[in-house]
């Protein structure tokens, strides 16, 4: 059976700071393989700055190509909006359940408010959840910090945000070192985020 992490995200755009910990979680844990599963547009909030759906998950796609360990996933594509990671990985068991087993990665960032999140109790029953550091303020709830389930990995820390890369291309600043080559062309050549 197949170990399977899912690194949830807009990727707007996918940059090399999600590769690297994609590719650190993949080869320093003991999972084999990464999807990077695609949020899509919520139909109640549209962000001027968030692109499609499909060409979010084209930059995904460019950027992991060479890389058979990682792969872009469009599950919650097709799920109804808002949707909810406990709902995810419901259908991902539903559909893939007897030759993968899912777990979740997330920076320590979002550990902090993971007991907000609806039926925190179910994933965390039934998942494993890989962490990777992050600089960030507040602290992790003590429910989490030795739970038999999360795991904290060694893994770099990336400073390099998607938000920071939209707003400088915007400025005219060069961005291009800090994304994959087939990403900054795909970008370049639609003329996104100016």
């Amino acid at each position: 059976m197949k170990k399977v992490g899912l690194y949830f995200g807009t990727f707007n755009p996918i940059h090399i700071g999600h590769l690297a910990i994609a590719n650190h979680m993949v080869e320093f844990s003991n999972l084999d393989e990464i999807w990077f599963v695609i949020t899509p547009m919520s139909p109640f909030k549209t962000k001027k700055s968030l692109l499609d759906n499909h060409h979010r998950y084209q930059m995904v796609y460019e950027a992991v190509k060479d890389y058979p360990k990682l792969k872009p996933s469009k599950i919650e594509f097709d799920l109804p909006q808002p949707n909810y990671t406990v709902n995810t990985l419901v259908q991902l068991d539903e559909e893939y359940g007897d030759d993968y087993h899912f777990s979740l990665i997330m920076g320590e960032d979002n550990l902090k408010g993971f007991h907000k999140w609806k039926n925190y109790e179910t994933i965390l029953e039934n998942y494993s959840i890989y962490v990777y550091p992050r600089i960030s303020s507040g602290t992790v709830d003590h429910q989490f910090k030795n739970h038999s389930k999360v795991y904290k990995v060694d893994a770099p820390i990336m400073e390099v945000s998607s938000t920071f890369i939209r707003k400088n291309h915007k400025l005219g600043k060069n961005i291009r070192p800090l994304l994959p080559d087939s990403v900054w062309k795909y970008l370049d050549e639609m003329n996104f985020y100016r």
